[in-house]
Protein backbone atom coordinates (compact mmCIF):
# COMPACT_ATOMS: atom_id res chain seq x y z
CA UNK A 1 0.00 0.00 0.00
CA UNK A 2 2.76 1.91 0.82
CA UNK A 3 4.80 2.13 -2.45
CA UNK A 4 0.97 2.48 -4.53
CA UNK A 5 0.77 5.45 -2.51
CA UNK A 6 4.42 7.00 -2.99
CA UNK A 7 3.86 6.19 -6.98
CA UNK A 8 0.95 7.89 -7.15
CA UNK A 9 2.19 10.71 -5.23
CA UNK A 10 5.23 10.28 -7.79
CA UNK A 11 2.30 10.89 -11.04
CA UNK A 12 1.15 13.94 -9.30
CA UNK A 13 4.18 15.39 -8.78
CA UNK A 14 5.14 14.85 -12.48
CA UNK A 15 2.01 15.83 -13.62
CA UNK A 16 2.32 19.31 -11.71
CA UNK A 17 5.60 19.68 -12.95
CA UNK A 18 4.88 19.00 -16.51
CA UNK A 19 4.49 22.71 -17.07
CA UNK A 20 7.59 25.10 -16.99
CA UNK A 21 5.19 27.96 -15.90
CA UNK A 22 4.03 25.67 -13.18
CA UNK A 23 7.45 24.89 -12.45
CA UNK A 24 8.35 29.13 -11.71
CA UNK A 25 5.48 29.52 -9.87
CA UNK A 26 6.58 26.50 -7.21
CA UNK A 27 10.01 27.91 -7.62
CA UNK A 28 8.72 31.59 -6.64
CA UNK A 29 6.80 29.96 -3.31
CA UNK A 30 9.93 27.86 -2.34
CA UNK A 31 12.07 31.29 -2.41
CA UNK A 32 9.60 33.49 -0.53
CA UNK A 33 10.44 34.00 2.66
CA UNK A 34 6.88 34.57 3.41
CA UNK A 35 3.20 32.87 1.95
CA UNK A 36 2.20 35.27 -1.25
CA UNK A 37 -0.98 35.64 -2.72
CA UNK A 38 -1.79 34.89 -6.32
CA UNK A 39 -1.60 38.49 -7.30
CA UNK A 40 1.66 38.96 -5.74
CA UNK A 41 2.97 35.30 -7.65
CA UNK A 42 1.54 37.09 -11.10
CA UNK A 43 3.55 40.37 -10.67
CA UNK A 44 6.71 38.63 -9.92
CA UNK A 45 6.41 35.81 -13.00
CA UNK A 46 4.74 38.29 -15.72
CA UNK A 47 1.83 36.24 -15.59
CA UNK A 48 -1.84 37.11 -15.73
CA UNK A 49 -2.94 36.50 -11.86
CA UNK A 50 -6.13 33.81 -13.61
CA UNK A 51 -2.83 31.73 -14.81
CA UNK A 52 -0.77 32.16 -11.78
CA UNK A 53 -4.12 31.43 -9.21
CA UNK A 54 -4.67 28.16 -11.72
CA UNK A 55 -1.02 27.05 -11.24
CA UNK A 56 -1.09 27.55 -7.84
CA UNK A 57 -4.38 25.72 -7.41
CA UNK A 58 -2.68 22.79 -8.70
CA UNK A 59 0.71 22.74 -6.98
CA UNK A 60 -1.66 22.42 -4.54
CA UNK A 61 -3.38 19.42 -5.04
CA UNK A 62 -0.35 17.56 -5.52
CA UNK A 63 0.74 18.42 -2.52
CA UNK A 64 2.95 20.92 -3.52
CA UNK A 65 1.94 23.62 -1.70
CA UNK A 66 -0.98 24.19 1.04
CA UNK A 67 -3.34 27.61 1.39
CA UNK A 68 -4.05 29.74 4.08
CA UNK A 69 -6.14 32.73 5.00
CA UNK A 70 -4.24 36.13 5.12
CA UNK A 71 -5.32 39.58 6.45
CA UNK A 72 -8.53 40.84 4.99
CA UNK A 73 -8.04 42.18 1.40
CA UNK A 74 -9.54 45.80 0.10
CA UNK A 75 -13.42 44.29 0.32
CA UNK A 76 -13.26 42.58 3.20
CA UNK A 77 -12.74 39.13 1.96
CA UNK A 78 -9.59 37.07 3.34
CA UNK A 79 -6.44 37.07 1.45
CA UNK A 80 -5.72 33.66 0.32
CA UNK A 81 -2.15 32.72 0.76
CA UNK A 82 -0.07 29.97 -0.62
CA UNK A 83 3.09 28.56 0.51
CA UNK A 84 5.15 25.47 -0.68
CA UNK A 85 4.37 22.76 1.05
CA UNK A 86 7.01 20.26 3.06
CA UNK A 87 7.10 17.98 0.03
CA UNK A 88 8.95 21.13 -1.71
CA UNK A 89 11.23 21.95 1.00
CA UNK A 90 12.04 18.63 3.22
CA UNK A 91 15.72 17.18 2.48
CA UNK A 92 14.44 13.82 0.93
CA UNK A 93 11.30 14.78 -0.29
CA UNK A 94 13.32 17.64 -2.32
CA UNK A 95 15.75 15.26 -3.96
CA UNK A 96 12.98 13.26 -4.67
CA UNK A 97 11.49 16.32 -6.47
CA UNK A 98 14.63 16.75 -8.48
CA UNK A 99 14.24 13.41 -9.79
CA UNK A 100 10.45 14.27 -11.01
CA UNK A 101 11.32 17.55 -11.98
CA UNK A 102 13.98 16.12 -14.55
CA UNK A 103 11.93 13.54 -15.54
CA UNK A 104 9.17 15.96 -16.37
CA UNK A 105 11.53 18.27 -18.41
CA UNK A 106 13.24 15.31 -20.35
CA UNK A 107 10.21 15.07 -21.59
CA UNK A 108 10.16 18.00 -22.92
CA UNK A 109 10.96 19.11 -26.49
CA UNK A 110 12.54 22.28 -25.26
CA UNK A 111 13.66 20.93 -22.07
CA UNK A 112 17.57 20.49 -22.52
CA UNK A 113 17.56 24.44 -23.41
CA UNK A 114 15.62 24.80 -20.68
CA UNK A 115 17.22 23.31 -17.79
CA UNK A 116 20.13 25.74 -18.89
CA UNK A 117 18.41 28.65 -18.84
CA UNK A 118 17.10 27.63 -14.93
CA UNK A 119 21.19 26.81 -14.18
CA UNK A 120 21.45 30.77 -14.71
CA UNK A 121 18.49 31.73 -12.89
CA UNK A 122 19.77 29.75 -10.27
CA UNK A 123 23.10 31.41 -11.04
CA UNK A 124 21.35 34.94 -10.96
CA UNK A 125 20.47 34.04 -7.10
CA UNK A 126 23.86 33.80 -6.05
CA UNK A 127 24.95 36.76 -7.55
CA UNK A 128 24.89 36.07 -11.19
CA UNK A 129 27.19 37.41 -13.40
CA UNK A 130 28.69 39.89 -10.66
CA UNK A 131 30.62 37.18 -9.87
CA UNK A 132 32.43 36.69 -13.11
CA UNK A 133 33.22 40.80 -12.55
CA UNK A 134 35.46 40.43 -9.17
CA UNK A 135 38.87 40.20 -8.96
CA UNK A 136 38.59 36.68 -8.30
CA UNK A 137 36.06 35.05 -10.34
CA UNK A 138 37.18 31.46 -10.10
CA UNK A 139 37.80 31.81 -6.18
CA UNK A 140 33.88 33.12 -6.39
CA UNK A 141 32.76 29.94 -8.65
CA UNK A 142 34.23 27.32 -6.31
CA UNK A 143 32.86 29.23 -2.98
CA UNK A 144 29.43 29.14 -4.61
CA UNK A 145 29.60 25.24 -5.55
CA UNK A 146 31.03 25.05 -1.85
CA UNK A 147 27.86 25.97 -0.03
CA UNK A 148 25.66 24.47 -2.94
CA UNK A 149 27.52 21.25 -1.67
CA UNK A 150 29.11 19.89 -4.64
CA UNK A 151 32.55 19.43 -2.98
CA UNK A 152 35.07 21.80 -5.45
CA UNK A 153 38.38 20.59 -5.11
CA UNK A 154 40.37 23.29 -7.57
CA UNK A 155 43.61 22.47 -9.26
CA UNK A 156 44.94 25.55 -9.82
CA UNK A 157 47.97 23.73 -11.99
CA UNK A 158 45.72 22.70 -14.80
CA UNK A 159 42.50 24.63 -14.79
CA UNK A 160 40.71 22.14 -13.37
CA UNK A 161 37.69 22.00 -10.78
CA UNK A 162 37.17 18.54 -9.42
CA UNK A 163 33.34 18.02 -8.13
CA UNK A 164 33.29 15.25 -5.75
CA UNK A 165 29.99 15.48 -4.14
CA UNK A 166 26.78 16.09 -6.48
CA UNK A 167 23.99 17.14 -4.24
CA UNK A 168 21.32 15.99 -7.12
CA UNK A 169 23.30 12.75 -8.37
CA UNK A 170 20.89 9.91 -8.48
CA UNK A 171 18.72 12.49 -10.28
CA UNK A 172 21.76 13.17 -12.79
CA UNK A 173 22.49 9.60 -13.70
CA UNK A 174 18.77 9.56 -14.56
CA UNK A 175 18.68 12.74 -16.98
CA UNK A 176 22.15 14.10 -17.13
CA UNK A 177 20.84 15.85 -20.33
CA UNK A 178 18.83 18.21 -18.05
CA UNK A 179 20.35 17.91 -14.76
CA UNK A 180 23.97 18.57 -15.37
CA UNK A 181 22.71 21.17 -18.60
CA UNK A 182 21.21 23.28 -15.26
CA UNK A 183 24.71 22.45 -13.62
CA UNK A 184 26.40 23.78 -16.94
CA UNK A 185 24.45 27.04 -16.87
CA UNK A 186 25.24 28.16 -13.05
CA UNK A 187 28.48 27.72 -13.98
CA UNK A 188 28.79 29.49 -16.94
CA UNK A 189 26.92 32.43 -15.61
CA UNK A 190 28.81 32.61 -12.84
CA UNK A 191 32.02 33.26 -14.92
CA UNK A 192 30.18 35.72 -17.01
CA UNK A 193 31.94 38.20 -17.40
CA UNK A 194 35.56 36.70 -17.04
CA UNK A 195 38.48 35.45 -19.29
CA UNK A 196 37.06 31.79 -17.98
CA UNK A 197 35.87 29.29 -20.71
CA UNK A 198 34.41 26.65 -18.63
CA UNK A 199 33.09 23.49 -19.56
CA UNK A 200 31.63 21.01 -17.00
CA UNK A 201 32.54 16.89 -18.05
CA UNK A 202 30.05 14.96 -16.11
CA UNK A 203 30.92 11.49 -14.76
CA UNK A 204 34.50 12.09 -15.89
CA UNK A 205 35.11 9.11 -13.43
CA UNK A 206 33.47 7.41 -10.89
CA UNK A 207 31.87 9.60 -8.58
CA UNK A 208 33.55 12.67 -9.88
CA UNK A 209 32.84 15.79 -12.47
CA UNK A 210 35.00 18.49 -13.67
CA UNK A 211 35.02 21.73 -14.21
CA UNK A 212 37.19 22.75 -16.87
CA UNK A 213 38.08 26.67 -16.92
CA UNK A 214 40.44 27.62 -20.24
CA UNK A 215 41.82 31.29 -20.89
CA UNK A 216 43.67 33.29 -18.43
CA UNK A 217 41.32 32.95 -15.31
CA UNK A 218 42.06 29.59 -15.02
CA UNK A 219 45.81 30.29 -14.09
Amino acid sequence: MRARDDAGRERGYHAALASPARRQVLDALVEASEPLDAATVAARLGLHVTTARFHLDQLVDAGLARRSSGPEGRRGRPRVLFAAAGAARQGDSREKLIEVLASAMADNADGVQESLRAGRRWADGLGGADAGKSGEPVSGLVGALDRLGFGPDPQPDTGVIRLHDCPFRSAAREHPEIVCNVHRGLVERLLEGSDARPQLIPFAEPGLCLVTLGGPAAR
